[in-house]
């Protein structure tokens, strides 16, 4: 069975609940998920809207990275979700994990895979604050 076992960029809501069953494994001892949602701040000012948008070979991009950390780590199963469209406060936005026989591989490898998507896929957040002000923030360089 392949060790990528859930991919994908979506404009509806995201279950933690389908990645950790698209993870389950009993070779795995360890399994680790990491879960993102939005903030009621960044760089200290309120945002009011959050919306994620994602460039078409987002999903290409999102499984060349899960095909490096599978390479890169003795896995049992991988799984990375994005949302993208408009999200309200505490909305989750990415959830990814990793599960494999020892925690300590569990751990380094689910921190990998939620920092590369974020640096290399390429997806965008545009963030409104309550003074009105908006920025781009790229997901990737």
């Amino acid at each position: 069975m392949d060790v990528i076992r859930l991919l994908g960029i979506r404009d509806t809501p995201l279950s933690v609940d389908e990645v950790l069953r698209a993870v389950g494994d009993h070779a795995a001892g360890g399994t680790t998920i990491f879960v993102g949602t939005v903030r009621s701040q960044d760089h200290g000012k309120p945002v009011t809207l959050l919306s994620y948008s994602a460039h078409p070979n987002a999903e290409a991009e999102l499984r060349r990275v899960a095909e490096k950390i599978a390479a890169d780590f003795p896995l049992t199963a991988l799984a990375a979700v994005h949302r993208v469209g408009d999200l309200q406060l505490g909305d989750t936005a990415v959830i990814v994990a990793v599960s494999a026989a020892h925690r300590g591989e569990a751990f380094e490898a689910s921190r990998r895979l939620i920092d590369d998507l974020k640096r290399e896929v390429p997806i965008w957040k545009h963030q409104v604050f309550a003074d009105g002000s908006a920025e781009w923030v790229g997901s990737c360089g």
